[in-house]
């Protein structure tokens, strides 16, 4: 697999919320429901997935820029490739054949006396090298290092999903159904504040593989309401009221994403006023128990006065009444 960070497109100096932009952005523009005749996206996007994981865990993310691990997350073999067959000594100006000649010997391309060898490992991998060289010398310094092991079975192939999620769904966390590719279906727990775009992991629910199965991921999309729209943790909406229920005041019924509520509308209430349904908002994961360990925010009602649509009726009633007041004096008008 290619370097992490530039599967993902970023520095190696970014943050953990430029990896995770990252990766949302590149998952999105690769999911397979969005490139049914691109191919190469379904692996582009297992890719940005494996080079997320890694990049995210603070841990491996550290192993990788020391070069312990390399891109898939297997511990690097600084040696591969570098050993000499036996016997194999230098040839040319500086070395004569086989076992024998100035700088012959058993190395390959390096004579005994030319490198100081504790030096040069020691400055380039630490004090590993030298029990590395050491064992290298009992064994007759056939080579720079042991064979690489065989490489470990590899995993199935991650299989994508793209889940839509009903606003008021999310907002409540409410439990989703989503059938797999082998024909099964399951319930998915929504994760408190779920966001469009966040990816879930379902373990080992990917293709077979030798090294086992790979994983699901699925991509929620949350669809648009017609008249809620998410604010953070909160939800906001405008609501209709008449003018009467804005002078006498009134108990009006409002939605919310847990059905409708009343709303008491005070005496006087002006449009642009903002009431607060406490706990009818996003849920949001907090240290407060609420049987799930899951808290939610508010529902802001904003409130719109709406005038009837015959207004000879008020006319008459208004005929000869002036308001005094002076609702843009703060404009200086």
């Amino acid at each position: 697999m290619r370097d992490p960070y530039s599967t993902l497109g970023i520095a190696r100096t970014a943050s953990d919320a430029d990896i995770k932009s990252a990766y949302r952005k590149l998952a999105k523009e690769l999911h397979p429901d969005r490139n049914k005749d691109n191919p190469n996206a379904s692996e582009k996007f297992s890719d940005a997935t494996r080079a997320y994981d890694l990049l995210s865990d603070k841990a491996k993310r550290a192993q990788f820029d020391r070069g312990e691990i390399d891109a898939d997350g297997n511990p690097a073999n600084p040696f591969a490739g570098m050993g000499a067959r036996p016997g194999y000594g230098r040839s040319g100006p500086y070395g004569g054949g086989p076992g024998g000649g100035p700088g012959g010997g058993d190395f390959g391309g390096f004579g005994a006396d030319d490198v100081d060898l504790g030096d040069l490992f020691e400055g380039l991998f630490g004090g590993r090298a030298r029990q590395q060289q050491a064992q290298q010398q009992a064994a007759g310094r056939r080579g720079f290092g042991r064979q690489p092991p065989p490489p470990p079975p590899r995993r199935g192939a991650d299989i994508q999903y793209r889940l839509a999620v009903p606003f008021v769904e999310a907002a409540s966390g409410r439990d989703q159904r989503i059938t797999l590719a082998d024909g099964k279906a399951i319930n998915l727990k929504l994760p408190a504040g779920v966001e469009d775009g966040t990816m879930m992991r379902l373990k080992d629910k990917g293709h077979p593989g030798t090294g086992g199965n790979g994983d699901g991921i699925v991509m929620i999309d949350i669809g648009a309401h017609p008249f809620f729209r998410r604010d953070g943790d909160n939800i906001r909406m405008d609501l209709p009221i008449t003018l009467d229920e804005a002078v006498r005041g009134a108990k009006v019924k409002c939605p919310t994403v847990d059905g409708a509520v009343m709303l008491t509308i005070k005496p006087g209430s002006s449009s642009g006023t903002v009431l607060r349904l406490a706990g009818k908002g996003w849920t949001r994961k907090t240290a407060k128990a609420d049987g799930a360990g899951n808290e939610r925010g508010d529902q802001l009602v904003t409130i719109e006065i709406q005038l009837p649509a015959d207004l000879a009726a008020l006319e008459t009633r208004l005929d000869g009444w002036v308001d005094t007041a002076r609702p843009r004096e703060k404009f200086g008008l």
